[in-house]
């Protein structure tokens, strides 16, 4: 991997919550590129559990003591965020060939609107492979333990939000 200077990447996703898979795939764009926004997104398809201002604090959490890393919150589209960021890159992680399949899909689109930005997909490491927000609401329902899937910046976060 070389190192790309002056270079902006925007790992975006719903994060509801964000989850060790996420974590992994942020620190792996923050060795790529000078500096990675988090972008907490809307997705009009999809529930949440948590409110955009809850996802994004929990990501903040989360990612706490990343150098060159930051969170941000967008209701709008992913181009348009890339185009105002001056993003070079939209980095997002897949863990299976569905998930791979909707990431080309989204990546096609977004290229169309703003072609300076190019999507680069990582495939999730096999221990985190199972990982996903669904699971981790699923646990929570359950109030089983969450420190295998959650970093401990978001699990002090959630901890906060529903007590």
């Amino acid at each position: 991997m070389t190192e790309k200077k002056g270079k902006i990447a925007i790992v975006p996703g719903s994060f509801d919550p964000i989850t060790e898979g996420h974590i992994d795939i942020i620190r792996r764009a923050a060795e790529r590129f000078d500096h990675v926004y988090v972008a907490v997104m809307i997705n009009q398809a999809k529930q949440y559990r948590f409110s955009i201002e809850q996802r994004t604090r929990i990501a903040q959490g989360a990612v706490k003591g990343m150098e060159r890393v930051s969170v941000i919150s967008s209701e709008g589209m992913l181009w348009m965020l890339a185009k105002e960021l001056g993003a070079s890159a939209i980095v997002k992680g897949y863990r299976n060939e569905a998930d791979w399949k909707y990431e080309q899909e989204m990546a096609q689109y977004n290229k169309a609107h703003y072609p300076q930005a190019e999507t680069i997909l990582l495939k999730a490491e096999e221990h985190l492979s199972q990982v996903s927000s669904t699971v981790v609401r699923e646990k929570l329902l359950n109030n089983e333990d969450l420190s295998e899937l959650l970093p401990k910046g978001a699990i002090r976060e959630i901890e906060k939000i529903i007590k």
